[in-house]
């Protein structure tokens, strides 16, 4: 039983502020925590108590770097994730809920309270090297963004992808950032013996959109030409029209998939809307913010294909939904698709090139 505690909201209107380049307006705490601290207007206005919060990081020292999953309804069975939090700041993000397993909040912490681990590529050439180990493609950056910002310094991401280039390991990337071609001295090589791919995400054409959705992310017109530089290196690029958001963005599946297939896509794919948790909340925060005129009917669309909830975690519905107007974003997606001549389902990529790290098992020397 949690403890409710009532603390003053510095604000003069009441309302939780925007702060400038985050994404969600509030700092719930998290479903594990024994107290609940709910905001109120105390008739203050102390601007230094609304000053933009600053990012911080944490070095995290994992023991393990390969997650396992049994999902049935996603592409893969094993992850990697070099960060922990994501400065983005999409204010949508599933992963979200993840902070409060370290006693965070969901909101604003999950976008300023970074955790990166930069022992990930010995911990992942050691898992690799294990004499158990079978090879199955990894996913990169399945919970937060590999190429958020702090991966320009910390390069984390990168150590990863040497690991996996020096074994020929197959790799599928998720990310919205155009950092990704940064990376392509390695990308283009493996793809060209069929490891490695990659999946963008193009949540909207609209760029003032897309600083409401995803402050810190990448413009719309740098993952566009992100996905053209990856097609031209000869990288198989999936783009994600992902989260569609009824009457926010979903008026643009078909701009979006005629956009992606200009730069070189193969294949596209949606994921609806997904609000587990404490993410339900800040979306509602978030549209009562700035969309007034249309939070109620957001939120009777999403419970329409929830089966009368917020959400439904249950496998083969979390990503698609229900009902007739689920039915009808997968057929305009399969639409468009078919006319830009894009593919919807999984790239494959191999895994009979694998070669376990040889510094695991220096015995071989002998017989060079």
């Amino acid at each position: 039983m949690s403890l409710a505690l009532h603390v003053p909201r510095r604000s003069a209107d009441g309302a939780a502020r925007q702060r400038s380049g985050r994404g969600a307006g509030i700092n719930p705490d998290g479903r594990f925590e024994g107290t609940n601290r709910e905001a109120f207007d105390d008739g203050w206005d102390l601007a230094s108590d609304e000053a933009a919060p600053r990012t911080t990081v944490t070095e995290e020292r994992a023991r393990t770097i390969i997650t396992r999953n049994a999902s049935p309804d996603i592409g893969f069975d094993r992850s990697v994730n070099p960060y922990r939090g994501c400065e983005h700041g999409c204010v949508y993000c599933f992963a979200r809920p993840s902070h409060s397993h370290v006693g965070l909040s969901p909101g604003l912490d999950f976008e300023t309270r970074l955790f990166a681990k930069p022992d990930a590529a010995q911990l992942l050439r050691r898992e690799l090297a294990a004499p158990s180990y079978r090879c199955a493609a990894i996913a990169l950056g399945t919970n937060t963004d590999p190429y958020q910002p702090i991966e320009r310094t910390r390069r984390i991401t990168r150590s990863i992808l040497e690991v996996l280039h020096e074994t020929r390991h197959p790799v599928g990337i998720v990310t919205k950032s155009d950092l990704v071609v940064r990376d392509l001295d390695l990308l283009g090589p493996m793809a060209a013996d069929g490891l490695a791919k990659v999946a963008l995400s193009v949540t909207t054409l609209n760029g003032a959109l897309a600083r409401t959705m995803e402050p810190r992310a990448p413009t719309p017109a740098k993952r566009l030409a992100a996905i053209e530089a990856l097609a031209k290196a000869g990288v198989p690029v999936t783009a994600l029209i992902a989260p569609i958001v009824p009457s926010i963005n979903d008026q643009e599946i078909e701009a979006i998939a005629a956009a992606v297939a200009e730069r070189g896509a193969s294949h596209v794919n949606f994921v609806l809307l997904r609000l587990p948790h404490e993410v339900k909340d800040i979306v509602r925060d978030w549209l009562a913010r700035h969309f007034p005129d249309r939070a109620r009917r957001v939120m009777s669309i999403m419970q329409a294909m929830r089966g009368g909830k917020d959400y439904d975690a249950a496998w083969g519905v979390r990503q698609r939904g229900e009902g007739p107007f689920a039915e009808a974003i997968a057929q305009r997606t399969t639409l468009a698709a078919r006319r830009h001549r894009l593919a919807i389902g999984t790239i494959e990529l191999r895994t009979d090139r694998f070669v376990p790290p040889r510094s695991a098992a220096p015995q071989f020397d002998l017989f060079a």
